[in-house]
């Protein structure tokens, strides 16, 4: 990879608290996303490594995905990557949310 924008670092502090370079980040070719990989290219993405539209187009995720790996680790902290608990996950904040819908007043129309 090894392109730099201009204003672009390059290099940030990685998730594990290493130097991250645009090198180090994942191949584009990823297909098997350990909590590593998306922890990396969150890290990249949020110290300004790589931009949201890059890494996107990088990887063939969409804005959603990313945002969710962004969501986890700032409620669940890097394990929330997990694979195997994000239907855990899911099913807390769904549960959340059914409780908040119940008590939050409804406007009368």
């Amino acid at each position: 990879m090894g392109s730099e924008s201009p204003g672009r670092p390059k290099t940030v502090i990685g998730p594990a608290g290493e130097p991250l370079t645009l090198d180090d980040l994942p191949p584009p070719e990823t297909r098997r996303w350990v909590i590593r990989r998306k922890a990396e290219v969150v890290a990249g993405v949020r110290n300004g490594l790589i931009s949201l539209e890059d890494a996107c187009n990088r990887y063939k995720l969409s804005v959603e995905e990313f945002l969710s790996w962004q969501r986890l680790i700032d409620q669940h902290g890097m394990r929330g990557l997990r694979t195997t608990r994000l239907q855990q996950y899911r099913r807390d904040s769904d549960a959340a949310q059914r409780t908040s819908d119940i008590l939050t007043p409804k406007p009368s129309i």
